[in-house]
């Protein structure tokens, strides 16, 4: 059975996170738009399937923006990440945020997909941006996905909120 169910992270939870993101994005921190991001302080969800934990968003609320900063989802196809999602946007339209976003990178064609098909539009790309961040984070890889090099940034957003007239 696949049913699980969707938990906000806690102070508990921290040492987790940092070792799924230590795991998954090659060590304990993030970086994303050159800002330095260490996920076990950020709040988020994760998602528990059998008293597993099968997946995790982390993310950063600032002004009437939400971040999405990670996303994994351990058991892909079920709708964790989606789900996982659905809770980020709720707690960001709580807090009054109007809009909700991320950065992939060039390589990530599943990633550009996932997102687009629950509704988030291409917002920007920024060219050289995955170059710069190794400067800060050199275990970013050089090549992605599908033998594609890692170049550049691209954003995609959400509007949770209809812009005032």
């Amino acid at each position: 059975m696949n049913a699980y169910t969707i938990h906000p992270l806690t102070p508990g939870d921290r040492d987790w996170v940092r070792a799924l993101v230590a795991a998954r994005w090659g060590a304990p921190t993030v970086v994303a738009h050159g800002v330095v991001y260490d996920p076990a302080a950020l709040p988020g969800f994760y998602a528990l399937c059998q008293g597993e934990r099968v997946g995790l968003v982390t993310c950063h609320l600032a002004g009437d923006a939400c971040e999405i900063v990670t996303l994994d989802s351990l058991r892909e196809g079920i709708g964790i990440g989606t789900a996982l999602i659905a809770a980020v946007r709720e707690m960001a339209k709580a807090a009054g945020c109007r809009r909700l976003w991320l950065i992939t990178t060039n390589d990530n064609l599943p990633a550009l997909r996932f997102y687009q098909k629950r509704g988030f539009r291409l917002a920007a790309v920024h060219p050289g941006a995955v170059d710069a961040a190794r400067q800060i984070k050199p275990q970013i890889p050089l090549i992605g996905l599908d033998g594609i090099p890692i170049h550049d940034e691209i954003v995609l957003e959400l509007a949770l909120a209809e812009p005032a007239p």
